[in-house]
């Protein structure tokens, strides 16, 4: 496989519109997802894709779609984003995201945010308009009021469940994945969890130009320590596009993603070992396996294949293959 340079200035071809976006990767099992909950995130993940590739097709940029696709994710309270994050061991929210164009690289990210409504929008105007990559902490915040983006305070972002979260995590002192075992069951009674799984959210998108962009936002992970920040906000390691090889948005537990650099890791394979992204994907599955890692990747790469690959329980997941849109969360 020879990788290849797709141009903005190319006539446009809706043929080329590839979408894919994800809520999340982890122990999902049907037991603990409730019904009616179930139901909710199917319409969200359909809703969502759908609207995206209609951009598309409409000649919208891949980059503003994975933008628009993210925002909408954001503002589902049912994931593990903006509104709905998980919560520190202080009781407070931080969010990372990040966003990266492939036509040029150019790419912004925040990290440990408090009052940022919609993240991946402050990580595009890092990109856009700073001369940094990554903001992190108080400097987000100050950026935010600095250029008017919407924001929020701590009762905007709060759920009940992910205070509870935070509480029951902290009563046994770990600090855990949206998807985690410690919710699935309640000790005492032996039942299923009255927590329906979340997580991390992001998007990806070839346009009909055949430019490339990805996108990632979280709330990181349940009773973490205040500044802790994971793959989500690192390029490279949750988010990359670049149009000679992939985009690729991560989801899991981010020190792993992170110790692996694994977006970039598939980029690296396809661009210098000529590796397909479905074998690139095999061979970073198994260092993260290797190392006790779980997680997963939405990706599109240059030639408008889309591969969806985890390694565990289930994932939430819309795309568009160019066939027809398709959500899923289980295995099958």
């Amino acid at each position: 496989m020879s990788a290849i340079n797709m141009s903005a200035n190319a006539d446009f071809d809706a043929n080329r519109v590839r979408f894919a976006l994800h809520g999340g990767a982890g122990v999902i099992d049907r037991a603990s997802l409730s019904v009616e909950k179930e139901a909710q995130f199917r319409e969200a993940l359909a809703r969502i894709t759908k609207a995206s590739v209609a951009l598309l097709n409409n000649g919208k940029s891949a980059l503003d779609v994975v933008e628009f696709a993210i925002r909408e994710l954001e503002d589902f309270p049912l994931f593990n984003a903006g509104h709905g994050a998980v919560v520190n061991a202080n009781g407070e929210v931080e969010l990372d995201a990040s966003i990266m164009d492939g036509r040029s690289r150019a790419c912004g990210a925040i990290a440990a945010g408090k009052t940022c409504k919609h993240p991946i929008s402050v990580a595009r105007a890092v990109m856009e308009r700073t001369e940094h990559v990554l903001l992190v902490g108080d400097g987000v915040d100050q950026f935010v009021h600095a250029i008017g983006a919407e924001s929020a305070e701590l009762g905007y972002f709060l759920t009940a469940e992910r205070i509870e979260q935070q509480k029951q995590a902290a009563a046994l002192g770990v600090v855990t994945l949206d998807h985690s075992a410690v919710y699935s069951s309640d000790p005492q009674k032996d039942q299923p969890s009255p927590f329906d799984k979340k997580g991390t959210v992001g998007a990806v998108a070839q346009d009909g130009f055949g430019d490339l962009a990805a996108g990632t936002s979280t709330g990181g992970m349940t009773n973490k320590m205040p500044g802790r920040c994971g793959d989500t906000a690192i390029i490279g390691a949750g988010t990359w596009a670049d149009n000679q090889t992939l985009a690729a948005s991560a989801t899991g537990h981010g020190e792993y993603f992170i110790r692996n650099v694994v977006c970039f890791d598939l980029h690296a394979q396809m661009m210098y070992g000529n590796l397909s992204l479905q074998d690139a994907a095999k061979a970073t599955f198994a260092r993260i396996e290797a190392m006790g890692g779980t997680g997963g990747i939405i990706a599109i790469d240059h030639l408008g294949q889309v591969h969806l690959p985890y390694n565990s329980e289930g994932m939430y997941r819309g795309w568009y293959d160019g066939d027809q849109v398709r959500v899923a969360i289980y295995q099958d």
